[in-house]
């Protein structure tokens, strides 16, 4: 059969055996239904849920004249931009009912969450709010995006039970209501995005990352494959029930479970603690995609030169790893013992070191022959993280805080340990692949002939992802969930059944 996989900005053919399984995201397995996508629609549904949050008050009885407002918003990263998304609709119904209730409109604050991520442009700012609420606020200087290193607009909380240093964005600690708005959407990270997810890796620093973005928490057997009965998880919600005790306040959350194309499945609103699970229970349906009738030796995808982090993470060698491992993460469920991905990249050497201008120097130190394990690289995260330099670019120059990069590479670790190799095909400088441990082809072609002679019986199961990397990628199970290749750690079965 004949296949295209992304590749650079274009595509690349593949011609692959008759026998190979395709699964095509929101396609092959149809999504649950998505809400009406009018604004109306929209906007009812979320209005009913704020009205009838999960395990707090309302807003409505939450606000006050004189209270100050927070209302915290994911980055570009995730979530959709189109006229109805959750944030705007979310957003918009929040201020309504605040202003109903005496809250005045220059007492609230759009914060962008963008925790590690490069901070919010006044164009991203823009294509997320809409034109209405973007005018309506930036000329009061009511929009504004965290800052992980403004040390006056911080607030250091102490430490958790698990020891794990919180700092958080002041603004948010001192704000009278407290609101995450949030995407309940599968992530290899933890399990979901949103609640205290959102808060715990979106307004606090470099520091209180660290205590679950590394090695000791993303090598554990409990987060491959991806669940919410993680150690990471744990320490998301600690972290965020840490905040919320130290502010004297919950965070009121709004959440949306959302579809392949960023659409409303469901809104889920209130109190994290209680909401998180409501709100997976529908999100499971939709992630934790039943589909496999055989575990497969071969995985075919295609990745492009932009995806998830931005332009660029197709070709960085560091950020390719971590999208290589990704999969891994979600999939391993239906993955045999030692299974071989095969991965379309351009794969140029461009570091995009705008966006990204620490991870040239952290790739050249790791060629150097003392370099030889990821622990012996990770010691070195302090080193650039507080690279005051990096930090500027962080800060001003649209770039990703330094690091950011050092969980990547640890996330990147993990195809190493799972995979028994990785192939990089159409690669036009190899020798780049090559340096983080990838073999190379020219063609899908030679890549399966090579693979399957290495590493199968001669007839091995494979499984074609087309559009892996440009559509929000569920986790893929074993028909039967008794198949699935799983770790829990001791932690109760998940109510989907796939764990």
């Amino acid at each position: 059969m004949h296949l295209e996989f992304e590749y650079g900005t274009g595509k690349l053919g593949a011609e692959l055996p008759d026998s190979t399984d395709v699964f095509i995201t929101g396609e092959t397995v149809k999504d649950p239904e998505c809400l009406p996508q009018d604004w109306d629609s929209l906007y009812n549904a979320t209005l009913e849920s704020i009205r009838n949050p999960i395990g707090m008050d309302p807003l409505a009885k939450l606000a006050h004249p004189g209270a100050k407002v927070v209302i915290v918003i994911p980055d570009i990263v995730k979530g959709g931009t189109q006229p109805t998304s959750h944030r705007r609709v979310a957003i918009r119904a929040c201020l309504d009912e605040l202003f109903a209730n005496g809250v005045d409109h220059d007492d609230v604050l759009l914060l962008f969450s963008n925790g590690l991520h490069p901070r919010t442009s006044d164009a991203e700012a823009r294509q997320i709010l809409g034109m209405d609420l973007y005018n309506e606020f930036i000329g009061t200087n009511q929009i504004a995006s965290h800052d992980s290193e403004d040390y006056d607009n911080l607030v250091d909380l102490g430490y958790t039970a698990y020891g794990d240093h919180v700092i958080m964005n002041k603004k948010v600690y001192e704000a009278d209501i407290a609101i995450l708005i949030g995407h309940t959407q599968g992530n290899p990270y933890g399990g979901y995005s949103g609640g205290y997810k959102h808060c715990a890796t979106g307004i606090t620093h470099w520091r209180s990352i660290a205590a679950h973005h590394v090695p000791a928490v993303m090598s554990r057997p409990d987060f491959v494959p991806v669940s919410t009965h993680s150690l990471m998880r744990d320490k998301f919600d600690q972290q965020g029930m840490f905040m919320e005790e130290k502010m004297g306040k919950k965070f009121f959350c709004c959440d949306a479970v959302l579809d392949t194309w960023s659409r409303q499945i469901e809104i889920n609103s209130g109190w994290a603690a209680e909401m998180q699970p409501i709100a997976w229970k529908t999100a499971d349906k939709r992630t934790y995609v039943h589909w496999a009738e055989k575990k497969y030796d071969i995985v075919v995808m295609g990745m492009p030169t932009k995806f998830h982090y931005g332009d660029g993470m197709g070709t960085n060698p560091i950020q390719m790893m971590q999208g290589v491992s990704a999969m891994v993460i979600r999939h391993k469920r239906i993955l045999s013992e030692h299974p071989v991905f095969i991965i379309s990249s351009y794969c140029d050497g461009w570091f995009h070191d705008e966006r990204w201008p620490y991870l040239r120097e952290q790739w050249e130190l790791w060629q150097s022959d003392k370099m030889n394990t990821l622990d012996e690289m990770i010691k070195y995260g302090e080193y650039f993280a507080t690279n005051q330099e990096y930090i500027r670019k962080y800060r001003f120059a649209g770039a990703f805080h330094p690091f950011h990069g050092f969980s990547m590479m640890t996330c990147g670790n993990l195809a190493e340990k799972y995979l028994s190799a990785t192939y990089i095909v159409g690669a036009q400088k190899p020798g780049i692949a090559r340096t983080m441990g990838l073999k190379t082809r020219p063609t899908f072609e030679e890549a399966l002939a090579d693979a399957t002679r290495k590493y199968t019986d001669g007839n091995p199961n494979i499984l074609a992802l087309p559009g892996a990397y440009v559509s929000a990628v569920p986790h893929l199970c074993m028909k039967d969930p008794s198949q699935n290749s799983h770790f829990m750690d001791d932690a109760p079965a998940h109510p989907c059944g796939c764990c």
